[in-house]
């Protein structure tokens, strides 16, 4: 389906489940027409249909952006759809819990390749036409993870370290072109990010529900706001993460991520 031209469009990448359905409902609800981008094609279609209930038409393209390139490719699928992506919002991303050396390479290769390479390739690719239409915004799905180093979690925490650093370098770049940066960064989230990253069992403190984060992460997408961390526990976690020696926070993350 087409999005109708009277509307802002949205893509939101990771949008069949969590976080990013969650986020596609509030851009829904605020207006916006979606391309609703993820690996399974049947949870987005049930998404799109709900939508409708906003008034919004959503375009669903299946993508895997574990897979190298796959994030020119859904620019590409995008722009031959001649839809102008208004908002643009990397959500998708993946982890895994384990001693590094020990983990399965392609799963690492995958962790990069979602957090760190596909998001970089979609934003460079998309941040442009916002420039020259002198509008738009950006929210890159963080972690409280990215405020220090993950013993267990190495290349996860590294990799959302990574996001929020990029976020916060370009909402200085594009200061003054119309185009807003913001960096999300959820604490632990009621989704299945544990189930798939095996860490199903460690206790991360109270979780929060996708959609209460949805709605803090859209309210500082629409203010513009630089960074915003999600809940007030996950606040005082990253100032401490912050403030804290690394003596204390490396074994302390390392037992935290032992809870399995």
């Amino acid at each position: 389906m087409m999005a109708r031209p009277t509307r802002p469009v949205a893509l939101v990448t990771g949008a069949s489940s969590g976080i990013g359905a969650d986020l596609a409902r509030e851009l829904a609800k605020d207006g916006h027409d979606l391309v609703l981008s993820a690996r399974s094609l049947e949870p987005m279609q049930r998404l799109a249909a709900e939508l409708e209930s906003y008034g919004a038409t959503s375009t669903v393209i299946a993508t895997d952006l574990s897979n190298p390139g796959a994030g020119a490719e859904l620019a590409g699928a995008i722009q031959s759809r001649a839809l102008e992506i208004d908002v643009l919002v990397n959500n998708a991303g993946l982890g895994a819990v384990g001693r590094f050396d020990l983990t399965d390479p392609k799963r690492v290769s995958e962790m990069l390749q979602v957090n760190i390479v596909a998001l970089t390739e979609l934003t460079r690719l998309l941040v442009p036409g916002m420039v020259a239409r002198r509008r738009g915004k950006v929210l890159l799905v963080a972690s409280t993870a990215s405020f220090q180093p993950g013993p267990r979690m190495a290349v996860y925490f590294a990799t959302k370290a990574y996001v929020l650093s990029l976020g916060e370098a370009l909402t200085y770049e594009l200061r003054g072109t119309g185009v807003t940066v913001t960096t999300l960064c959820p604490g632990a989230t009621a989704t299945n990010f544990f189930k798939v990253a095996s860490a199903k069992d460690i206790a991360l403190g109270p979780m929060m529900s996708a959609a209460k984060v949805a709605q803090i992460g859209y309210r500082a997408l629409k203010s513009g706001r630089r960074v915003v961390i999600a809940g007030a526990f996950n606040k005082i976690l990253a100032a401490a993460s912050r403030l804290a020696p690394h003596s204390i926070t490396l074994p302390a993350t390392a037992a935290l991520m032992s809870r399995r």
